[in-house]
This record gives structure tokens, C-alpha cells and sequence, in this order.
């Protein structure tokens, strides 16, 4: 629940603001008659999105066995590039992406090509959206589909709340510590998933064994239990895990969490 949480929290929102963003500017600018477009754009990304969710799901059920021990491995170790590219495209975007949805909606209003506003908002929701669906498909591989979902709907209530603040009211809301905080939570989370695909792909012959057992700690914090079970589902905690899935763990951990923490202090230097 709190990884799909999290997912749907930052994803919704990223969402949220593009769209906040296209209809703030069109008010202020008197170009409130394109609304609609936006509002299609959106809903059609919704729409498509969850299309893209029932035509993924078919795919992956028709798998068994081998062929889908390596679907799945690959599905994760898919999820955690993407997962990577969002975190640090979304910080480098942000002092920018406000400026450059103006200058598409200004292109699309002036040059009169209104159905631009369409697709711009179509693809802000479907793009959000297909990450999601990925992202799902990967998580829930480690934990109950039913608490996934319902973790999944109150991150997207949540997004939707934080939207709604920082458009209709005057709270000002940072940002960037939110964007901060879930990029390291997501990061954790993807190194959860970088070593469960590392597992997979094990157990499916494609990647060696070497060790199969680094160690054993079960027997102190059980991944069946309710504390590990949290784990498992949230961070893809494994209470016996192999000796590549130890060194994938922390080797991403370590590289990509260094390089986050990098990216933040050359930002607070340059502020």
C-alpha cells in the first residue's frame, strides 16, 4: 500500500500541476473559452490510461511460468529506469516547466490550433498515467493487489487535495521538499524493485545463482510477517536474499542515492 501510495501521490500530482498550470494561464489571459479542451484532453488521458492498465494486464495473464518469472523481471528492472529517469527529470524540469507549458499554449492559441491544447493535456494525463500502470504492475508483484489499489487511490485523492490547495488558495506550498522526500522514498523503492527483478530473473535460470543465500534473518524480521510484509511490499524487502540481489540492492542504493543527494546540494548552491 504505501509504495503505491507514494507513486500515485507524486505521479497525480505532477499531473495536476501541468494541468493547473494550462488552466491557471488560460484564465489569466482571458482565454478561458479553450477550457474545454483541456478538460477533454485530460479525460481522454484518463481514458487512455486506463485502456493502456486493461490491455497490459491481458498481456501479462497470458504468461505462465518460466516466460513469466522473466516478464516480470524484466517488467521491474524496466519500472526502476523509468522510476530513475522520472525522479531526475522532474527535478531538473521544475524551475522550467512552468515557463515552457506557457509557451505551448500560447502557440497553440495563437496560431489558432486549439486541438494543441488537447494533446497537450492528453499526453501530460496518459504519460503520468502509463508510468503508473507500469509501476503498479510492478509493485503489486510483492505485495496484495487489493491494498495496492487502495493505497494507489488515496495517493491520487492526496494529489488531487495538494492541487487544489495550491490553486484555490493562498498556501504556499513547498514543492521542492515534496519532490525531494518522495524522490528519496522512491528511490528506496526502487532499489526494492531493482533487487526483486534481480530475483526474478533468477528463479527464471537468466541471471546465475552464485550465492543463494547471502544470509538468513527471517528468523529475526520475517517477511511474512506484518513489520516485513510492510517491507516487502513497500521497499521489496527480502529476509534471505541472494548474494546479486545484496550487490544490485545496494550498488543502485549507493550510486543513485549519492547522485540524488548530489543533485539537491548543487541546487541549494546555486539558490
Amino acid at each position: 500500500m504505501g509504495s503505491s501510495f507514494v507513486l500515485l501521490l507524486r505521479e497525480g500530482l505532477e499531473a495536476a500541476l501541468i494541468i493547473g498550470i494550462i488552466l491557471g494561464y488560460l484564465g489569466k489571459t482571458g482565454k478561458k473559452q479553450f477550457n474545454i479542451y483541456v478538460y477533454g484532453g485530460a479525460l481522454a488521458g484518463v481514458a487512455g490510461s486506463i485502456i493502456a492498465a486493461f490491455v497490459f494486464n491481458s498481456l501479462v495473464g497470458g504468461f505462465e511460468g518460466r516466460v513469466e518469472e522473466i516478464f516480470e523481471g524484466v517488467i521491474m528492472l524496466f519500472a526502476v529506469c523509468v522510476l530513475t529517469y522520472m525522479i531526475f527529470w522532474m527535478h531538473r524540469q521544475s524551475r522550467e516547466i512552468g515557463r515552457e507549458i506557457k509557451a505551448k499554449v500560447d502557440l497553440a492559441v495563437n496560431n489558432n490550433q486549439v486541438y494543441g491544447l488537447f494533446f497537450l493535456a492528453f499526453l501530460s494525463v496518459f504519460r503520468e498515467g502509463v508510468e503508473v500502470v507500469l509501476f503498479f504492475q510492478a509493485t503489486m508483484t510483492t505485495g496484495d493487489k487489493l491494498t495496492s489499489l487502495i493505497g494507489g487511490f488515496l495517493g491520487l485523492i492526496g494529489a488531487i487535495l495538494i492541487a487544489y490547495i495550491i490553486f484555490r488558495t493562498s498556501i504556499n506550498l513547498d514543492l521542492k521538499t515534496f519532490f525531494k522526500i518522495t524522490g528519496g522514498i522512491l528511490i528506496l523503492i526502487s532499489a526494492g524493485l531493482f533487487a526483486r527483478g534481480t530475483h526474478e530473473l533468477q528463479e527464471a535460470g537468466v541471471l546465475p545463482i552464485i550465492v543463494e543465500h547471502l544470509y538468513d534473518i527471517n528468523g529475526i524480521l520475517n517477511e511474512k510477517g506484518v513489520i516485513g510484509g510492510f517491507l516487502k511490499s513497500m521497499f521489496g524487502y527480502n529476509g534471505n536474499p541472494s548474494l546479486l540481489e545484496v550487490v544490485f540492492y545496494w550498488g543502485y542504493l549507493l550510486i543513485i542515492g549519492k547522485k540524488f543527494l548530489q543533485t539537491y546540494k548543487k541546487t541549494n548552491k546555486q539558490a
